[in-house]
């Protein structure tokens, strides 16, 4: 079983219909050898400047910038409930791989590896590489003949 986590749930739900991922459960589509999820955009973000110290919850321009040494993470509240389906699904036994199926970009990127990362998933990582969410596009993209 594979992984897919899409930045968002229309590319999930297209995505599930091309590769066959049709059984709908809270959070994902699963079938096919898949499991299909979706970040519903940034689900984990930088930490407010307060989680690095009292000194910081209320600050001024003379104590700007704020420079941690480590930059800490959270995850966003109103999105915690998503958050926490990824986090099942990544540590689920017969899940083997994590497909980074996001944007292309930059950002698409960031949004995937810090879910990954804050759920502590050492799954290995694919990535698909599509630039349409045609049918087509998206069956080339995971090899899977028409």
């Amino acid at each position: 079983m594979q992984l897919v986590i899409a930045e968002k749930p229309s590319v999930a739900r297209s995505i599930s219909e091309v590769i066959g991922a049709t059984k709908v459960s809270d959070g994902y589509m699963e079938g096919n050898g898949y499991v299909v999820s979706w970040c519903v955009g940034h689900l984990v973000e930088l930490a407010q400047p307060e989680s690095y110290g009292e000194q910081w919850k209320k600050w001024t321009y003379e104590s700007l910038p704020v420079k941690p040494g480590k930059w800490q993470y959270e995850v966003k509240p109103d999105t915690k409930a998503q958050y926490d389906v990824l986090c099942q699904l990544m540590h689920r036994e017969d899940v083997s791989a994590a497909i980074c199926a996001t944007d292309a970009g930059r950002e698409g990127e960031l949004i995937f590896r810090l879910v990954y990362e804050m759920a502590g998933c050492d799954k290995p990582i694919k990535r698909l590489w599509i630039s349409s969410m045609e049918e087509s596009a998206i069956r080339e993209g995971f090899g899977v003949s028409i």
